[in-house]
């Protein structure tokens, strides 16, 4: 994977940018901006040439306006989710979702989703797919809401620490997270584990 952009930690402070470092600097050819001078009276070579250079000039200011889209939308993502970016930890994920970008750097939503679903960031922890950062919430009996990602990855430890000679039913899971404060049905515990490519407890035991 290459990245799209490039997240630094330094001193405590994020630093982003687009990793383009192979981009160079387009724009119309000076060659044939002269030649359009030097054509003189010749209207139908002027014509051509100048309708050329005026798509070249679009083409440019096109690839301009898309690496703008692709900065706001990712500084936005880093500013929302600035506590995960600073500690790499998935618990500190916040609730998000593609509107609430779109709001906020006023964009069709269906934008946000295509920068979202194909573009990559490298950061001190890993490289990470952009749509990864999104997540629905969980709301606490407390009035507290939290990603519903911190919840997956409490189920997580859950599936790693189990006894393999008797691995944990959905309801045993269920349990335990109730235990940490997060009352999730067994149904859920289902859905959450299968997303998380485990297998129910009967294929997961070990002789």
């Amino acid at each position: 994977i290459t990245p799209d952009f490039m997240l630094e930690n330094v001193d405590g402070k994020l630093s982003l940018r687009l990793n383009n470092k192979y981009k160079r600097n387009l724009g119309p050819s000076r060659q044939y901006q002269q030649m359009l001078k030097d054509l003189g009276n010749d209207e139908e070579a002027s014509s051509f040439l100048k309708k050329k250079l005026e798509a070249a000039q679009w083409f440019a200011d096109a690839l301009k306006q898309r690496e703008n889209t692709l900065f706001n939308t990712m500084n936005c993502i880093l500013k929302l989710q600035k506590t995960f970016f600073k500690s790499g930890d998935i618990k500190d994920l916040i609730p998000m979702k593609l509107l609430d970008v779109a709001q906020k750097i006023k964009l069709n939503i269906s934008t946000v989703s295509r920068v979202t679903n194909s573009k990559y960031i490298e950061t001190p922890f890993g490289t990470f797919l952009l749509k990864e950062f999104f997540s629905e919430a969980y709301n606490k009996e407390d009035g507290t809401s939290i990603s519903n990602k911190v919840v997956k990855s409490h189920l997580q430890d859950l599936l790693e620490k189990e006894d393999k000679k008797q691995p944990l039913t959905d309801e045993q899971l269920s349990d335990l997270l109730d235990e940490k404060g997060y009352h999730i049905a067994r149904r859920t515990v289902a859905k959450y584990r299968e997303q998380l490519g485990v297998p129910v407890a009967r294929l997961r035991k070990e002789l």
